[in-house]
């Protein structure tokens, strides 16, 4: 049923119009007239506005031919950086970049597998229930446009994000809350040669205190980072000013509360010690997700999996997606796609994941309309 050759044309020309984060306006003109034409109608809200952005959420909506709730899917229009200038190649089955770019299966390919599922569905004439398609912006900047949605505005009662890593057939069941910091030492400026003992050396104070905390992979469930530092401003300047943007995930509450604090702790205490002042900034981004295999959202997901025949797997990551979010106002699950390598040159999706996503996509909607008329 899949029509492969229109299926990659259409995710070629997505994958093509560039969409970097704060930047979507472009795709936002080109998929809003792919709907459209399809009978959809399109809604922009104004999340953009609050994050500098050059567009808002899409809420996409069409009738159904049976009369139930409407089913949700959602997915992300922006990309990571390098995601301008892309040109899309296939070699052996395989679709990437052809030059220093990302591809943009991240998350192209799964509004691609979309807009094909919807065509198959008029082509043939198949029951469809009312459908919310919820295309955020920002994603890749911290979830910024899922979390300036308002979800009173969805009739859906249950919710799949496609925008997960793995092969199609991986239900993600459980993701992480995460925490980001920003650890930020105080010290004292005076002149390197002359008399750096009178001053406080701030870089010195982080470095110190990051060498006492602990770093990467945590245990099973909890990870932290530290990504981003500066300070100084020349060098025969003793540093006065330093600070270090990290992060904290686990898929446990608990764990995130208990190692953000630990982290503070060992960073004040060690800079306050070293002559210093300390100042911590904790920003909560989301919360974990921890579905069950019995959870419906679940339950669907893994029935429509296997009329597939793909392999069921059933998946923790340590990412976080829209899902994130969405989950917090109606049960959503994250479901892979297929995509490789994602946020760098070498990202690619296989041809045959990308008809696959098609294909769950469909056993999604036909087990959906299956399972509403029995209850």
């Amino acid at each position: 049923m899949v029509n492969k050759q229109r299926l990659l044309d259409l995710f070629a020309e997505m994958a093509e119009i560039g969409s970097v984060s704060g930047k979507e306006h472009e795709f936002r003109d080109f998929i809003t007239a792919v709907f459209k034409k399809r009978g959809f109608t399109v809604e922009e809200d104004q999340a953009g506005q609050a994050f500098a952005g050059s567009c808002g959420n899409l809420l996409i909506k069409k009738v159904g031919t049976t009369d139930l709730p409407p089913l949700l899917f959602a997915a992300h229009m922006d990309t990571v950086e390098p995601g301008e200038n892309i040109k899309v190649i296939i070699e052996r089955e395989v679709i990437k970049s052809a030059g220093n770019t990302i591809l943009g299966a991240d998350d192209k390919a799964a509004i691609a597998a979309l807009v094909e599922s919807i065509d198959i569905i008029r082509e043939n004439n198949l029951t469809c229930p009312p459908l919310e398609i919820l295309l955020t912006v920002g994603e890749e900047q911290g979830l910024m446009g899922a979390k300036k949605f308002d979800y009173s505005e969805l009739k859906a009662q249950i919710g799949f994000t496609l925008d997960a890593g793995g092969k199609p057939g991986t239900i993600i069941i459980k993701s992480p809350c995460q925490n980001e910091i920003e650890y930020i030492a105080y010290g004292k400026a005076a002149h390197a040669g002359i008399n750096p003992e009178d001053g406080v050396n701030a870089i010195k104070l982080v470095s110190q205190a990051i060498a006492k905390m602990p770093c990467g992979r945590i245990d099973d469930e909890t990870t932290c980072n530290f990504g981003v530092i500066s300070g100084g401003k020349a060098r025969n300047i003793v540093a006065d000013y330093c600070s270090v943007r990290g992060e904290v995930r686990s898929l446990n509450r608990i764990k995130l509360d208990n190692l953000t604090r630990s982290l503070q702790d060992i960073f004040i205490d060690s800079v306050n010690s070293g002559g210093g002042q300390a100042e911590v900034k904790v920003t909560f981004l989301y919360p974990e997700i921890s579905l069950n295999p019995a959870d419906k959202v679940i339950e669907l997901a893994a029935k429509a999996v296997k009329k597939t025949g793909l392999p069921l797997i059933l998946a923790a990551t340590g990412g976080g997606s829209d899902a994130s979010i969405i989950n917090a106002h109606i049960p959503c699950a994250n479901l892979a796609i297929g995509m490789q390598d994602v946020h760098t040159s070498e990202e690619y999706i296989l041809v045959n994941d990308l008809v696959d996503d098609v294909r769950l996509i469909l056993a999604i909607i036909d087990e959906y309309c299956r399972s509403m008329k029995e209850a």
